[in-house]
């Protein structure tokens, strides 16, 4: 693939305070990606500063090869064929739906043509010429994604543009969305918290923590491969229980030896944590693993279990709703797992892993 954008080792402030820190990742012509991470984390600030509204500090941001902006530099938005879709969508309430998708259309000859294929493509033929009020939350988030695809972008950038509208249009609407981009080839980076919705989304993901960029993968290499407790953690529900290194490929737990499809590098009997998806842990009536139930969701086809083990770790498990069991209850488990997410325990008490296995 053809190497579309390129963000390099960016710096990022507002007010004298540092929001992104030498911050690096690349786009694919073709690719649909995201930035996850909680709220302040500088996602919003790097998407910004992508589309021109952000100057930099230092680093370098390229589309094309060609500099987009530097630390000397920053050519203006309007100049960057780059389109962007907003949270509350930022329509034109004056003009109608035509008038609002053609505003970005410079070419007068087939402006017509192409409104109409766009309202096609976005499946709002034949309301042209209503006004933003008269759509709904959906329906004006297609009009504003027409409006941004209008231009012919080289990229697409879209902040968190589906917060706004009910869980179940909000994952139908991007799912559209991503049929559409790959449909008409436009690559695009949207920015989220929602790591359900970044997962479905994208082809590959970039976890942002305080303004630096933890780790740049695709969706099953970030849950399966994290490369920090607080990517392991951050992605995916899970919790953390502790273990020793009893070989290189298993690890003694108070849920007994697991042993998965790796090996680690770490000597017999180094304290290790071990993180454990609620698809992990399996209900076992013969198991002598015991955990007590604290909490129980129930889900439809299946039930999540939060369990208590005896030494106070807490683990989740997700069993077929057949089976229902009340709070208070005990459980016997086993793990089968066969990708181990393992790190190290700290030594120096790292306040960073203490906090995730605290918090897990």
């Amino acid at each position: 693939m053809d190497l579309l954008l390129e963000v390099s080792q960016i710096k990022l402030a507002y007010e004298h305070q540092i929001i992104v820190n030498d911050l690096s990742f690349h786009v694919n012509d073709g690719d649909i990606c995201s930035l996850l991470g909680p709220s302040g984390c500088g996602k919003t600030t790097t998407l910004r500063a992508i589309a021109g509204f952000e100057s930099l500090l230092g680093g370098e941001i390229r589309l094309d090869g060609r500099v987009l902006s530097s630390a000397d530099n920053q050519l203006p938005p309007e100049q960057r064929q780059i389109g962007m879709v907003f949270q509350d969508y930022a329509l034109f309430p004056h003009l109608t739906i035509y008038e609002n998708i053609a505003f970005g259309i410079k070419q007068q000859r087939n402006k017509g043509a192409t409104v109409k294929r766009l309202l096609k493509l976005v499946n709002l033929s034949g309301l042209d010429r209503r006004y933003p009020h008269e759509l709904s939350g959906g329906q004006q988030q297609r009009v504003a994604l027409a409006r941004a695809m209008a231009p012919e972008p080289r990229l697409l950038l879209l902040d968190e543009p589906f917060s706004n509208l009910d869980v179940d249009l909000r994952r139908r609407l991007s799912q559209e969305v991503r049929e559409i981009l790959k449909e008409q080839k436009i690559s695009a980076i949207l920015v989220t918290h929602d790591q359900e919705e970044a997962f479905a989304f994208s082809d590959k993901v970039g976890v942002i923590k305080e303004g630096n960029l933890l780790q740049w993968d695709t969706p099953y290499e970030l849950y399966h491969e994290p490369n920090s407790p607080f990517v392991a953690n951050f992605i995916g529900q899970g919790h953390f229980i502790r273990g020793q290194m009893k070989r290189a490929d298993s690890i003694q737990t108070e849920l007994g030896v697991l042993a998965g499809n790796r090996v680690f590098n770490w000597p017999e009997g180094t304290p290790v944590e071990v993180l454990l998806r609620p698809d992990d842990v399996i209900p076992d009536k013969n198991s002598s693993c015991l955990g007590t139930v604290i909490r129980k969701t129930f889900m439809g086809a299946v039930t999540q279990y939060q369990l208590r083990l005896p030494t106070g770790s807490v683990v989740e498990s997700l069993i077929p709703s057949h089976l229902d069991l009340d709070v208070g209850e005990e459980m016997g488990v086993r793990v089968e797992a066969d990708h181990l997410v393992v790190f190290a325990t700290p030594t120096d008490g790292n306040p960073e892993f203490s906090r995730t296995y605290r918090e897990a």
